[in-house]
């Protein structure tokens, strides 16, 4: 292990080893009485088999149980790496100021910081201005502590039930009740470390990752995030992981207005963006879920340390009702099932009683003769299958039930025999810690609660495996030079300027003019044919709004429009050829202040705001990552030609698209805002029909 001891030995010590592998611990705030958080302290540090020395300092005992207590950390008979604070708020900062002066190098704080009547700055802050000055490590405030099974170390003020087993499972999160959630509930759990980053005062979750990824037992990651306090380290992290291929698995929550307010009143998190973390996760193959029983699912299911195969899944049911719902599920979260062979369909119907199909969902329940020879032989059947990347037998646990242990059994079998996934699934959600499904877990075959969330991991399992690594394209030389300046003027670009940009960085846009006469206007619509007439007067960026489009209009039709157009909102317009008919599309950009410029892709026109349909992107990404986003559309059929349209070409598109978030990297610090709005993809190529460019001010 290449973390311990505070970096003592050959190997480098990680900047986290004096927090997470102390060499000695204090317990401030230790006590004797039942129930209380220094008593807890004393249960949680004590517990396991540790290589730290643990100290007591609290100077109302001589002693507590036996062990010697210390009236202060100046009178402990070493320097010991880490304190723990288990003080009231009122104590904290003079607690911290006697650490940081006894020599400390990492503290944790349970403590929540806040106090009534507090002065400015408020003493969350002055904590936080304490540690960082000193250099020290601080996990909390408002935390649980954390649990390094690995070096035998809980710190925590609740002790941890004694269950609880190293693995290769790290858990970091910022709600106290998702640590005890998880740890102290889940028997199946194998952890390495757990973390309460509580108000991350000195220390955040880009720091406990990188520790994390750096040590050997871990095989997965699971984030529950308010906010990242340090973009730049939680992106080089998110990297780290990539490179290191170890499955990042977060649930990101204040993912709506209301419960972005939330996190600020709980513990000052500022939720950020969520279109950002999409676009950010995606970037770096994080897989990102919605809910606690997906977060720990996922869990489970990357801790067995296997990849999923090529293919689809196999299931087998003991309930034909069962294996209707898992269809349905599985189809309503686009998971695959394996198409079996021929010979595979042999297999089945050789061992399935009479009337029962052998296929893919497989219900292989008959009279119940033989049952144990019939499911494991249709399970190795479907395993053996080259089509099949994993294979989940969908079925309740229990203790003492012979069926149970019986289907523990053939599952150890088969995950022996194969290299591939095997899972069970319970059909009811619950945290499955029931004795069987523990031994099973604990024995290498993962156990996820409820088909629908299993369905769920495996879906994105399969995003995850497909994903193809792909290099940034090069930004372009010159072209920034030549906005910069303009861009610099802090004045929206208007329509014809914006097209000209998005020209110039590739995207395709329709030829246009701007007129402020009659005489130009029919000159330009006699050159172009059937034209668009809009408003180009300065300040109005939304020119629909103000009816300001006029639309296929014929050199005839053309004067009267413009002579409307000019007596409401001025003379200036621009005039353009009608595009062709096509599926129209948007492409966007907005600023981040977390993580700088955003990409977005949607349905176009007026399906924009109704439809909802939208991808997010960290720029710059090429044509292949373009079109993977294409097709993650819900409008993405429509591209293929429907009721006797001709299919978009997708190439065109994809490069388009690909040029835009180019252009997006190379000025998306002088940007604010872009929005393209439609883009008309059609059989011949994609065209920008409307622009607005809005620079940072």
């Amino acid at each position: 292990m290449n973390q311990l001891l505070g970096g003592t030995g050959k190997t480098a010590a990680h900047r986290l080893a004096p927090l997470l592998t102390p060499r000695a611990v204090a317990l401030v705030g230790a006590s004797p009485k039942p129930g209380s958080v220094g008593r807890g302290m004393i249960a949680s540090a004590t517990m396991g088999e540790t290589p730290a020395r643990i100290h007591l300092v609290n100077p109302n005992y001589p002693e507590i149980a036996g062990q010697p207590c210390y009236g202060s950390l100046a009178d402990l008979p070493e320097t010991v790496d880490l304190a723990v604070l288990g003080v009231a708020n009122a104590r904290l900062e003079a607690a911290l100021a006697d650490a940081i002066k006894a020599g400390v190098r990492a503290a944790t704080i349970f403590a929540s910081g806040y106090l009534e009547d507090d002065a400015e700055p408020k003493l969350t802050v002055r904590l936080s201005a304490m540690a960082k000055e000193a250099g020290i490590a601080i996990c909390g405030g408002n935390c649980m502590g954390f649990y390094n099974l690995e070096y035998g170390l809980r710190i925590c003020g609740f002790p941890p039930p004694d269950w609880m087993r190293a693995g290769g499972i790290a858990f970091i999160t910022h709600s106290g009740s998702a640590f005890s959630a998880l740890c102290h509930n889940d028997k199946r759990l194998g952890i390495n470390l757990a973390v309460s980053a509580g108000q991350e005062l000195a220390t955040n979750v880009a720091d406990y990752l990188d520790y994390v990824l750096s040590l050997e037992s871990t095989k997965v990651a699971g984030l529950f995030l308010e906010t990242v306090r340090d973009p730049e380290g939680f992106t080089a992290a998110l990297g780290k992981a990539q490179a290191k291929n170890i499955p990042v698995v977060a649930l990101k929550v204040g993912r709506t207005a209301e419960s972005a307010a939330l996190a600020v009143s709980h513990s000052g998190a500022l939720a950020g963006n969520h279109a950002a973390y999409a676009a950010l996760f995606d970037r770096y193959n994080v897989i990102a879920v919605d809910s606690m029983d997906d977060l720990t699912n996922a869990l489970h299911f990357y801790a067995c340390g296997r990849e999923l195969a090529p293919g689809g899944i196999a299931t087998v049911h003991d309930s034909g009702g069962f294996r209707e719902l898992a269809m349905d599920l599985a189809v309503e979260r686009r998971v695959p099932f394996a198409k079996i062979n021929a010979a595979t369909t042999a297999k089945l119907a050789a061992r399935l009683y009479y009337g029962l199909e052998p296929i893919n969902p497989l219900d292989a329940w008959g009279t119940g003769n033989d049952w144990e020879g019939i499911f494991h032989d249709c399970m190795q059947a479907l395993i053996d299958d080259p089509d099949t990347a994993l294979a989940a037998l969908c079925v309740e646990t229990r203790d003492g039930y012979a069926l149970t242990e019986g289907y523990g059994e053939m599952l150890r079998a088969i995950q022996a025999g194969t290299s591939k996934p095997v899972i069970l699934a319970t059909n009811i959600a619950s945290n499955s810690s029931d004795d069987v499904a523990v031994r099973l877990a604990h024995d290498g075959v993962p156990v996820l609660s409820g088909v629908a969330s299993m369905l769920t991991v495996v879906r994105k399992a399969m995003d995850r495996r497909d994903r193809k690594p792909s290099a940034a394209p090069a930004l372009p030389r010159g072209l920034r030079d030549k906005w910069c300046a303009r861009l610099e003027t802090g004045k929206p670009l208007d329509e014809a300027e914006s097209l000209v940009l998005l020209g110039d960085y590739g995207v395709p846009v329709l030829p246009h003019r701007l007129v402020e006469n009659e005489a130009d206007l029919l000159e330009a619509a006699k050159s172009f044919g059937t034209v668009a007439v809009k408003t180009a007067m300065p300040g109005i960026l939304h020119k629909s709004d103000v009816g300001g489009v006029k639309l296929d209009l014929t050199v005839e039709t053309a004067a009267a429009a413009y002579a409307d157009l000019r007596q409401r909102l001025g003379p200036r317009v621009i005039v353009m050829p009608m595009a062709g008919q096509g599926v129209e599309l948007s492409f966007g950009m907005t600023s981040d202040p977390q993580f700088g410029p955003i990409v977005m892709l949607g349905a176009g026109g007026v399906l924009i705001e109704l439809m909802r349909d939208r991808r997010f992107a960290l720029p710059p990404f090429g044509p292949e990552e373009a079109m993977r986003h294409l097709d993650a559309l819900a409008l993405r059929p429509l591209l293929d030609g429907k009721r006797g349209a001709p299919p978009a070409d997708l190439a065109a598109l994809s490069q388009a698209l690909s040029r835009f978030s180019i252009l997006a990297a190379d000025l998306g610090d002088l940007i604010a805002e872009m929005d393209v709005n439609p883009l008309i993809a059609g059989p011949h190529g994609c065209v920008a029909l409307d622009a607005l460019i809005i620079p940072r001010s």
